[in-house]
């Protein structure tokens, strides 16, 4: 069945007289009679009753009618909301980011872009990067904040925006804590709180390790960065985690790292070939124009 042919059928419905309706849909009375013909062998049932010339909407056609009106109904509000999300200036924007970004950074970025597009909104994902990526090839996120993937993929497209610098923390008491700068070989027979296997932190902190001579001592693993910063507080092991805003607890104590240089990059990702609508476009030029500036 054809979206002409309920439009059609709309039609006859409401003047329930095949030459006006025809007329009005400035088609020929055969064409609209043959459409409507199809579409009650498709059916199954007749929908009008024909009395010589006049034709009535039957039981059937009342109950079809109802049904073509919803759907009618839905199409438009379908349009509606379509056209709403890509209005450029009150649309609407699927954003992806990493947990340790949702503290600060994001809503920063979404503060100051909402001064200029108050209208736009957003809908949140907070994940890791193995997940952020695949929610976006799936679809299901515009654009997402994330470390720099460990294999390209072709379809997507990834420009850094920055580079957040990583500390070691360990436990208020700890040999190491009157420190104010260690290499990270130092902590290499170190029990270590790290991240669950695949997340995009856990490959770097493993690389960095991997580079510094020693393969990490993995005690516990978390999700989070304050998960992870809680373990290290209550005596657990050590990390190597950035210094997300909010880790405070004075059973913690952050040192630099002389050696190696240990940091990761982080940047925005889209697809390539796939459309982006205006307010995500806007949105992404409005993120790196800004990371541009803090340069």
């Amino acid at each position: 069945m054809e979206w002409q042919q309920l439009e059609y059928f709309q039609t006859v419905a409401r003047m329930e007289h095949m030459t006006r309706a025809a007329q009005f849909l400035s088609v020929s009375q055969s064409a609209l009679s043959r459409s409507i013909s199809r579409m009650e062998e498709e059916l199954g049932v007749p929908l009008f009753d024909r009395v010589g010339r006049s034709i009535k909407l039957n039981r059937y056609g009342e109950l079809f009618l109802r049904r073509v009106h919803r759907i009618m109904k839905e199409y438009e509000e379908g349009k509606h909301e379509i056209r709403n999300m890509l209005d450029e200036e009150a649309g609407e924007v699927m954003l992806g980011f990493l947990h340790t970004l949702g503290s600060h950074l994001i809503p920063d970025l979404i503060v100051t872009f909402r001064a200029s597009y108050p209208n736009i909104r957003f809908q949140l994902n907070q994940s890791n990067t193995a997940s952020l990526l695949q929610q976006l090839i799936q679809g299901s996120i515009d654009l997402c904040l994330l470390s720099s993937p460990d294999e390209a993929n072709p379809s997507v497209e990834w420009k850094k925006l920055w580079s957040e610098e990583l500390f070691i923390f360990v436990p208020a008491h700890h040999p190491l804590a009157n420190r104010g700068a260690v290499s990270l070989e130092e902590i290499a027979d170190e029990p270590m709180v790290s991240f669950k296997k695949g997340y995009g932190l856990r490959n770097v902190i493993d690389r960095l390790c991997m580079e510094a001579g020693f393969a990490p001592k993995i005690a516990f693993e978390g999700e989070e960065v304050p998960t992870v910063a809680g373990l290290v507080a209550a005596g657990l092991g050590v990390a190597l985690i950035p210094d997300v805003k909010g880790l405070t607890d004075r059973k913690l104590v952050k040192l630099s790292v002389s050696s190696p240089e240990c940091y990761r990059i982080i940047g925005a990702a889209w697809m390539k070939e796939r459309y982006l609508s205006p307010p995500a476009q806007r949105f992404l030029q409005f993120v790196m124009h800004y990371f541009e500036n803090a340069d």
